[in-house]
């Protein structure tokens, strides 16, 4: 299991300020984009986190400034103190996005769209660095994603 790094306490592990650097490849026309900028996980009331992305996306050689806001809730069991490495990925509106179980320090999870399906990729490498990497098929989308997390100071 050397290649991932297993958190105990997702919740934990995530908080804080995050270096963000994701690179966009579309798969049928060749494009690619990079995004660079900021993740910061901050306390929720409810034991989750505010999950608030800020940079510049760059698509194409054209930059323009990209945010999100997504919640990190705990997942289920989280109470007991034997589940502490899941949570729910949810939208900024509530709505569900997908599960995060980072035990292993490895998660894969589905995320439909309409008629297009998200397929997410979460790897631990150590206290400081994690990735993800989406990868979007359908109708829509031919896509791939991968962003590199740094713990910022």
């Amino acid at each position: 299991m050397g290649e991932f790094w297993p958190v105990p306490d997702v919740l934990a592990y995530l908080a804080g300020s995050w270096r963000v650097e994701r690179s966009v490849r579309d798969l049928t026309s060749g494009a690619e984009g990079h995004f660079s900028g900021t993740t910061t996980f901050s306390p929720l009331d409810d034991g989750g986190l505010l999950h608030e992305e800020s940079g510049t996306f760059t698509w194409q050689g054209v930059p323009r400034p990209a945010e999100r806001t997504l919640r990190f809730l705990p997942g289920p069991g989280s109470g007991t103190g034997r589940s502490r490495g899941s949570a729910e990925v949810r939208f900024a509106d509530g709505r569900p996005f997908h599960d995060l179980d980072l035990t292993s320090g490895h998660h894969v999870t589905d995320h439909p769209c309409s008629a297009d399906l998200y397929r997410g990729e979460f790897t631990v490498r150590g206290p400081d660095h994690w990735r993800t990497v989406w990868r979007v098929g359908g109708p829509a989308k031919d896509l791939v994603l991968t962003t590199d997390y740094a713990r910022e100071g």
